[in-house]
């Protein structure tokens, strides 16, 4: 049995409280991004989100970390890492939300810790503890319960596979984020990847407006739906990025994405505060998640 110091717990805890601020930041994005979709191709979408969160990120990391870590980054891998990241998962997210409702698309995201978990056993050799064992299952447990209890059925249809795809490539490109850019602080590592992303994003979305005349319908994008974009790029993409990979540079792509099975709660809770119904099912299933989530860094039991 190992037991965590008090320091190592602290941390352990803070990290795990950063991550669960990213989760809530980027649920708060499904619901706005409903006000914006309809007036967007989902490669314009992308590309708008990805630039103005890079156009808020970058005079930041100028600032903060100054100017010769920012020019001397490796922009090359920040924009195929950043294309896979954000660009290509969020478009398959609002490819999902096209089809599905917000709380639904939150739900498929259940399969992100067995995702993250599977690449840090076979890419990173973690052993296979039976902390892990627990906290993954109580994580995945956690996540049937909210859909036992979601409004949005699962089709598995377009939507869903969308859904499906984004899960697996922001996991994938999460891990791959904080390998690639040893050097970087995470507000460069999250800054890069961004920009990096929406540079490639933009030149698919113009591609795709010559060829396919596939162009913003800008007479219908007011200012609520300008907010909703607003939300959907600085707080869902921006804040919620950089949240996410200082969580999991500190605790790993597998533990971090085991609070992804909370979501479906936090978007329930932001539809009860616009006068929706509030859902116990969800409320249990996050309680569960995480559970699950501290069993599995130790914080609740043993490490074995």
């Amino acid at each position: 049995m190992t037991v965590l110091a008090p320091i190592e717990r602290r941390s352990l805890v803070a990290a795990n409280l950063i991550c669960l601020a990213s989760m809530v930041i980027w649920a708060a994005g499904l619901p706005a991004a409903d006000l914006i979709i309809p007036h967007m191709p989902p490669l314009a979408l992308t590309a708008c989100r990805a630039l103005l969160a890079a156009a808020v990120l970058l005079p930041i990391w100028w600032l903060v970390d100054g100017r010769d870590a920012v020019l001397g980054a490796n922009w090359r891998t920040g924009a195929g890492v950043g294309f896979v990241t954000l660009g290509m998962a969020s478009f398959f997210v609002i490819i999902a939300l096209q089809f599905n409702d917000p709380v639904t698309v939150a739900i498929v995201s259940a399969v992100m810790p067995v995702i993250g978990i599977l690449l840090e056993c076979i890419a990173d050799q973690r052993p296979f503890t039976r902390a892990l064992a627990v906290g993954l299952v109580l994580s995945v447990a956690g996540g049937l319960i909210a859909v036992n209890g979601a409004e949005g059925e699962l089709d598995f249809g377009i939507g869903v596979l969308a859904a499906l795809a984004s899960v697996t490539v922001y996991t994938w490109g999460s891990r791959e984020t904080v390998r690639a850019f040893p050097d970087l602080t995470p507000l460069g590592r999250s800054t890069i990847t961004i920009a990096g992303g929406a540079l490639v994003a933009t030149c698919a979305a113009l591609a795709d407006g010559l060829v396919r005349g596939a162009w913003p319908d800008w007479a219908a994008i007011g200012w609520v739906e300008f907010g909703g974009l607003a939300i959907f790029a600085i707080g869902s993409m921006a804040i919620s990025q950089l949240l996410w990979i200082v969580s999991v540079g500190r605790i790993g792509i597998g533990a971090a994405s085991m609070h992804m099975n909370a979501v479906p709660f936090y978007v329930m809770l932001m539809v009860f505060v616009m006068g929706g119904p509030w859902n116990w099912w969800q409320t249990l299933g996050a309680a569960v998640v995480v559970t699950g989530a501290a069993v599995a860094q130790g914080l609740i039991g043993d490490r074995k």
